[in-house]
């Protein structure tokens, strides 16, 4: 262990533990709040166990965006939930994914478009449009590099030293929906060494706020496929799934999957490591998220070790 990552485990022992406050269908969850982050606001996390959690054996590790979103529909503003905890569970009987842990980390709602915006997709524009799309977009400067930062450098740390995890990049994987489908990708991006594999569901490609209902290309969507035509990690070692589906805001979502599509190719990724699927008649929402999370999961978490 380097002597960043030293530091990092240390600074993060204060945090707060609170328990159990959502419950699974099975296995357990841990609750506690970082509370002494240098680099972004404070925010509670949520660490799911499965039933028969063993330290003497070691887990793969799924970060999850919108971790108050993820596991327990009584706590959700929608009374949605991802029913993360069943899907995995259920894969995990059947041996079709490895033995996980799944980490959610919980969104700020009034900064949740500012924290997970890619923003060194802004380089890619010029300054004036670049001055424009924030001061009419956003409540705050862009954090999606902090958060991405906290991410990897306090919440995995803290993870890795406290829960009998595999660290390797094999086996640490990101997952979102929406914006959080936009932060996974940047997240594998940015930090290719320490993610193996993104799940991006409902990806908001158009960029822009929820305001945003047309099929028209827009500037900072193209700088973000820019981005990535310079910043995809090697598909020789990472894996990526998109989805998507066809009403609500979902229905705007493909023709800019249809560019996204051939920035993937044109890096060199291959059904091997990169799907896109497109659900008929699915919508935006939680609801539709754990209808077809198996398929993510599946293919992030199946036979690779």
């Amino acid at each position: 262990m380097n002597r960043t990552v030293l530091f990092t485990v240390a600074f993060l022992v204060s945090v707060i533990a609170i328990g159990q406050v959502e419950t699974p269908a099975s296995g357990r969850i841990d609750r506690f709040v970082i509370t002494s982050s240098e680099i972004i606001a404070p925010r509670d996390i949520s660490v799911w166990l499965p039933e028969g959690y063993d330290s003497t054996q070691r887990y793969a590790v799924l970060y999850m965006h919108d971790g108050q979103m993820i596991f327990d529909s009584t706590i959700t503003w929608n009374k949605e939930e991802w029913k993360a905890d069943e899907v995995a569970s259920g894969l995990m009987n059947q041996n079709i994914i490895r033995p996980c842990i799944i980490v959610g980390v919980w969104n700020r709602d009034k900064y949740r478009y500012e924290e997970y915006f890619p923003e060194k997709a802004l380089t890619f524009m010029n300054e004036n449009r670049r001055a424009k799309f924030l001061r009419k977009s956003m409540k705050s400067e862009p954090m999606g590099d902090a958060y991405l930062r906290m991410l990897v450098r306090e919440v995995k740390p803290y993870i890795d030293s406290h829960y009998s995890t595999l660290p390797d990049r094999n086996n640490t994987f990101v997952m979102g929906s929406s914006m959080g489908g936009l932060i996974s990708l940047y997240a594998i991006c940015e930090y290719p060494d320490v993610f193996g594999g993104a799940g991006c569901i409902s990806t908001h490609l158009p960029m822009t706020g929820v305001g945003f209902f047309s099929k028209n290309d827009n500037r900072v969507a193209k700088a973000f496929r820019k981005y990535l035509s310079e910043n995809l990690p090697l598909p020789q070692n990472h894996k990526i799934y998109f989805d998507y589906g066809t009403k609500t805001l979902d229905k705007w979502y493909e023709p800019y999957h249809v560019k996204v599509d051939r920035v993937m190719t044109s890096a060199g990724y291959t059904p091997e490591n990169w799907i896109t699927v497109k659900y008929e008649g699915d919508d935006h929402s939680e609801r539709s998220w754990s209808s077809r999370l198996h398929k993510p999961m599946g293919f992030l978490l199946g036979s690779r070790q």
